[in-house]
């Protein structure tokens, strides 16, 4: 096992290739987004059923090593302050890490 660090980000999606390239600048290359999630924060109900897809949201999840937080932190809070979206950041295990998170 390897201790990790997780990251989850909702934003629109439109903004979302802003946020993976702040992943990928501070070395997390390894990613998954979800496209055109629905559920309800502080700015309301986003139901998913708008057929403009510019209105929809995205969720973005990595994980990586601690070492890169505070970079990956003070490169993504200009992001999400100007685009909004929400991001968590939490303590992970890796059980079967592959060697590219090592490095990543």
């Amino acid at each position: 096992m390897q201790a990790v660090k997780r990251i989850e980000i909702v934003s629109d999606s439109v903004e979302s290739h802003k946020i993976i390239k702040v992943l990928e600048s501070v070395g997390v290359l390894n990613y998954t987004v979800i496209r055109n999630v629905v559920g309800k924060g502080v700015s309301g109900t986003n139901s998913g059923d708008l057929d403009m897809s510019m209105l929809e949201n995205d969720y973005v999840i990595a994980f990586f090593l601690e070492d890169k937080t505070k970079l990956l932190v003070d490169k993504l809070k200009p992001v999400t302050k100007k685009f909004g979206g929400v991001c968590y950041i939490s303590d992970a295990l890796a059980i079967n890490s592959s060697q590219s998170m090592a490095t990543s």
